[in-house]
């Protein structure tokens, strides 16, 4: 007997969103069976009936799993197993992360994960958009505690005009990729890659992306009010109001001040860290109180900085609240790297080194998403722990420092040169030598200046910086600052990233700890964001490097492309590839061909690329009657030599055409080895292509004396075949 179950469905951006609810995944806390077109979606939200002992943050675990059978396809590998997430499914586990995690309560401590498993994929249904709405549908319906609901919208830009929820073909067009997430009053995610897209036209697709997401909350009500769940009751894990006020009998507010507001973070911590000592001392016969120690000093620190500057406009280094810490820029760190530049803010700095290879070595990417298979431009983000005076092992990149990655390389990839204008695969890596907040936008602005040092020819110079906010008790009680710290981002409201050129953005990343902003909030963010990069612009990268450098470094590949015939493609390459690897083996380049027939030639040495170019065009071209060849002499017959112009590309000189005299043995004139520069002479009587070497030079004066007749001096093929 088929399952009873409850379907919920409306029109969004022209196509159906249905939603099934208690068809499948009965057991979980809350189970969205989604289905957007002919995408098809399971989001899942389930939680620990009990909060995990020993921490002091919510361990909310999102998950986004594609699986290559919603495309109609096996994976490869030897397994035939999927592997570890894509960059992707990790991007869009972040994207969903980011709106739900403050709307779950600040004291919840129970493991929480929304899962979402990707089963059929229609390209012009974006299955990342189907799991954001999933998971927001999951949560909102359990009996976890959650103040949702919250929805999501991605908008394009075509000819100008915004299109939400835009088909495969439409982003493929669009000047604009915009995800934003509400709640039903505020904005509370904005994730942004763009096309130099102006600041006033960014904020009109805000918020018209925050209009939609009205009509979706609605919809989400409907739901929640027929399939809702009560919420369940669950332990508080607040520090207690008695801990807070004995610590502050020990600490008092001024001491606390003082503790904090240093613009050394160093000495900020070692403050902090006696503080701790003192009140584990006066508390350490209260054992209940011990552990809760740790948490009550961040809150004790928290309230102190927030009051300080949204109260007396006191920042905790002094700087005034438009103020950008210290810059400064350079280039060429590296001697033997293709380009390098290093930025610092203050506290933050980082290195970002480029290398150029050619187009054969852009990333293959085996996802979901058939209309990109590849890429070339791959920006590459590490965070090491001595960056922030800490130790411990390296495991490789976390989503943190992919997502980081991902925002530089969206920001960067706008200005970017076309694979015609630099036919390269580039590749930037930022290196972070020290942290103390926005390490991201500090790699966007070395990585321009990096790209510019190897020679890559931007378009414009691109900077990102970060702005702040701390909030008080009703939506105009704020405070927007620029240029956070990380003391700034940890205890403030916000971190919006902003990355983008003289003329507009080309890229947004939002993360807030509150319920959502106002319009005015993120206008004045906006703003804030514009002239800082304006100043990083002008003042401290232009000064560093004004434009890119006119040719690729010493130590870079230098690519040069030729068009061929594509019928011609197969004498290039020659049986199982013989001829193109005899090419690559005497001039140390790389060749790569398309199937239309472009061919790009790369290596380090000049004359070595202009040697397989010459050797190519050689074997793709036809001899023609009258025009002089050169060629090296690889075999001699009794009736003449075989010359070699190319690999796989051979004639013959017969003996009679060697000298204007008479030749009684080939090996009288050539040897095997010789380099000799012949005539065509058009083709035989038998249909073969004829070659000089006699034509090839000046014929010598007659002496009467001694002269041979022409009979003499001519034989013929057929004589010596």
């Amino acid at each position: 007997m088929a399952k009873e179950f409850k379907r919920f469905s409306m029109e969004l951006a022209g196509r159906t969103l249905s939603v099934d609810i208690g068809r499948v995944a009965a057991q979980a806390n809350g189970a969205a069976f989604m289905h957007y077109g002919d995408t098809v979606v399971l989001s899942t939200a389930t939680a620990s009936e009990k909060p995990r002992d020993g921490i002091d943050f919510f361990p909310l675990s999102v998950e986004y799993e594609e699986k290559l059978y919603a495309v109609g396809r096996i994976p490869g590998g030897f397994n035939r197993r999927e592997g570890k997430a894509s960059e992707n499914a990790i991007l869009t586990s972040r994207v969903i992360d980011r709106p739900m995690r403050p709307l779950f309560p600040k004291d919840y401590r129970n493991d929480v994960t929304l899962n979402n498993l990707v089963m059929s994929v229609d390209q012009d249904c974006s299955p990342e958009l189907t799991a954001m709405l999933g998971s927001a549908i999951a949560t909102a319906i359990s009996d976890i505690p959650f103040d949702g609901p919250c929805a999501m919208t991605q908008v394009g830009m075509v000819d100008g005009e915004f299109v939400f929820n835009p088909t495969a073909a439409q982003k493929a067009v669009s000047d604009l990729s915009l995800t934003v997430a509400s709640t039903r009053n505020k904005v509370i995610m904005i994730e942004a890659g763009a096309n130099e897209v102006p600041e006033d036209k960014m904020i009109e697709a805000i918020f018209a992306a925050h209009d939609v997401n009205q009509t979706i909350i609605e919809f989400i009500d409907k739901i929640v009010a027929e399939c809702g769940k009560p919420k369940h009751a669950y332990i508080s894990c607040a520090v207690p109001d008695e801990l807070m006020a004995a610590i502050k009998e020990i600490v008092p507010p001024e001491a606390m001040e003082e503790a904090v507001f240093t613009d050394d973070k160093q000495t900020r911590e070692e403050n902090i860290r006696q503080i701790k000592e003192k009140i584990n001392e006066i508390l350490a016969e209260n054992e209940d109180w011990l552990p809760l120690v740790d948490d009550a000093v961040y809150q004790y620190q928290k309230k102190t900085v927030r009051k300080m500057i949204l109260k007396d406009h006191k920042r905790p280094d002094g700087r005034g609240i438009k103020e950008i810490r210290p810059l400064s820029a350079e280039i060429d760190l590296l001697p033997r790297t293709h380009g390098s530049a290093m930025f610092t803010r203050g506290q933050t700095q980082i290195c970002t080194v480029t290398t150029l290879a050619p187009l054969s070595e852009a990333q293959r990417l085996d996802g979901l998403d058939e209309a990109e298979t590849s890429k070339r431009y791959m920006h590459h983000y590490n965070f090491p722990s001595y960056s922030v005076g800490e130790t411990k092992p390296s495991r490789g990149p976390g989503r943190r420092e992919i997502g980081h990655g991902a925002l530089a390389e969206r920001a960067l990839v706008p200005v970017l040169p076309s694979e015609e204008e630099f036919p390269y695969a580039i590749r930037t890596v930022s290196e972070t030598f020290e942290s103390n907040g926005s390490t991201s936008q500090a790699s966007i602005c070395a990585s321009t200046m990096s790209l510019m040092a190897a020679g890559v020819p931007i378009k414009k110079q691109v900077a990102g910086i970060s702005a702040g906010l701390v909030t008080g008790d009703t939506d105009d009680d704020y405070i927007v600052l620029t240029d956070i710290q990380g003391l700034e981002d940890f205890f403030g409201d916000m971190d919006f990233k902003v990355a983008g050129t003289h003329d507009g953005i080309t890229a947004i990343q939002m993360d807030i700890k509150i319920h959502g902003l106002t319009r005015p909030i993120i206008e004045e963010a906006i703003a804030r964001t514009k002239e800082a990069r304006e100043y990083i612009i002008n003042e401290i990268m232009t000064p560093a490097i004004a434009e890119p450098r006119k040719e690729v470094g010493k130590y870079a590949p230098k690519i040069t492309q030729i068009q061929i015939d594509p019928e011609k493609i197969g004498d290039v390459i020659g049986q199982k590839g013989k001829v193109i690897n005899q090419i690559i083996a005497e001039t140390d380049v790389k060749i790569d061909i398309s199937e239309d027939g472009a061919v790009s030639i790369c290596g380090v040495d000049k004359d070595n690329i202009q040697k397989a170019i010459q050797m190519i065009q050689m074997i793709v071209s036809d001899f023609e009657a009258g025009k002089l060849y050169e060629g090296k002499v690889v075999s001699i017959k009794e009736f003449g030599a075989f010359l070699e112009f190319a690999p796989g590309k051979e004639g013959m000189v017969h003996i009679s055409k060697l000298a204007f005299h008479r030749v009684n043995k080939v090996e009288d004139v050539l040897k095997l080895g010789d380099v000799i520069t012949v005539r065509c002479m058009g083709k035989d009587k038998m249909g073969r292509i004829s070659f000089s070497l006699k034509d090839a030079q000046e014929r010598p004066r007659r002496h009467d004396h001694h002269r041979d007749t022409e009979a003499d001096a001519e034989q013929t093929f057929e004589s010596h075949e």
